[in-house]
Order: structure tokens, then C-alpha cells, then sequence
């Protein structure tokens, strides 16, 4: 099991980076979470899990232990899987995940692409007892602020196909989130609101 890598950062984008140890690249999947914590570190630690399926190898990576600890959590619920987990932790922050679990909304988790009712529930009937004693939550992040510009618009719209989503449904939320948005808005806040966009 591989829990952590440290090394260079060869390259990052909002859905995974390249990490170089002793000459090895290693892609590792990323939630904005951990996007948005990264900002531009030359050396870079990450907490790692290693998923081996017969077809892949993936590794997904965390910058905090809270988050890693609420993904393993997350993925252990039948119906959850890697992927599943690492785009609830792009769509809302450990606190807000921690807050519906422990609060039973199952709205907010529901909100997740992906996610139907009966997950929702199973995430929270599951999880309630298992977050109420651990209690993961760090201070949030403030996150950098960027102009909405065609690099942002691009970026995110990368990010969501990567996430699954078709380009033309990728395209009309972004449009959509920034429609409505007056001043500025950063990368991270963009995915996030797109992905919550029905």
C-alpha cells in the first residue's frame, strides 16, 4: 500500500496531478479539495490510497487527513465507489459532507451528480456514527480568487469532462454559473457550482 508520496510537482490540474519521486512520474486523481489547497508548491506531499482493479491501478491522492480518512469512510458504503467518492469530495468541502451526514440532509448529498436517493441515505445511515465519533473537520481554505477568464472558462470545462460530464452539458452550466455570477469567481468555486447545476 502506497499512503503517501512526496516529490515534485511535475504538473496539476483540477482533476489530477503528476508527481515526480526519484524520476517516476506518478498521475494521481485529486478532489478540488485538494486542488485548491495545492496553489503552486514545487515539492508536494500527498496522502495517498491505492485502488487495484484487474484493468488499473489508480491512485487517489489528499492533502489533508481529514479528507483521505472521509473518503475511505465514503468509499467503504456499498454503491460508492473511488471515482463516486472523489466527485462528492469535489462537489462539497469534508465540513459541509460531515454536516448533512450528521444532520440528515439528504438533499445536499442527493445534490452530487451521480448520486440517487437510496445512496444518499446509506451514506448518512452508515456514516452518522462513524463521523459523530471521529468528528474529521479542519478550518476551511480561503481559496484564491481568479479573474473568470477564457483560461478559467477552459479549465473548467476540462475538469467536468474529465468528471464524466458530455461537453455540451459541461459548456451550459459553466455559461450558466457565470451568467449569474457578478465580479470575480476562481476555478474551484466554478466546478463546484457546475457540478451542482441540475
Amino acid at each position: 500500500m502506497i499512503a503517501y508520496l512526496s516529490g515534485k510537482l511535475v504538473f496539476k490540474d483540477p482533476t489530477y496531478v503528476i508527481i515526480d519521486v526519484g524520476g517516476v512520474g506518478y498521475q494521481v486523481k485529486i478532489s478540488l479539495q485538494t486542488f485548491s489547497k495545492i496553489k503552486d508548491e514545487e515539492q508536494i506531499k500527498l496522502l495517498t490510497f491505492l485502488h487495484i482493479k484487474e484493468d488499473a491501478h489508480t491512485l487517489y491522492g489528499f492533502k489533508e487527513e481529514s479528507e483521505k480518512r472521509l473518503f475511505l469512510l465514503l468509499i467503504s458504503i456499498n454503491g460508492v465507489g473511488p471515482n463516486t467518492g472523489l466527485m462528492i469530495l469535489s462537489s462539497l468541502s469534508t465540513e459541509e459532507i460531515e454536516h448533512a451526514i450528521l444532520s440528515n440532509d439528504v438533499g445536499t448529498i442527493q445534490a452530487v451528480k451521480g448520486i440517487g436517493a437510496k445512496t444518499a441515505q446509506r451514506i448518512i445511515l452508515e456514516l452518522k456514527d462513524k463521523i459523530g465519533k471521529s468528528g474529521t473537520s479542519d478550518p476551511s481554505i480561503p481559496l484564491g480568487f481568479l479573474n473568470p477568464s477564457n483560461k478559467i472558462r477552459e479549465e473548467a470545462l476540462q475538469a467536468l469532462i474529465t468528471l464524466g460530464f458530455p461537453k455540451a452539458v459541461a459548456e451550459k452550466n459553466i455559461a450558466q454559473i457565470l451568467k449569474k455570477t457578478t465580479g470575480e469567481i476562481s476555478l474551484e468555486d466554478l466546478i463546484k457550482a457546475s457540478l451542482k447545476t441540475p
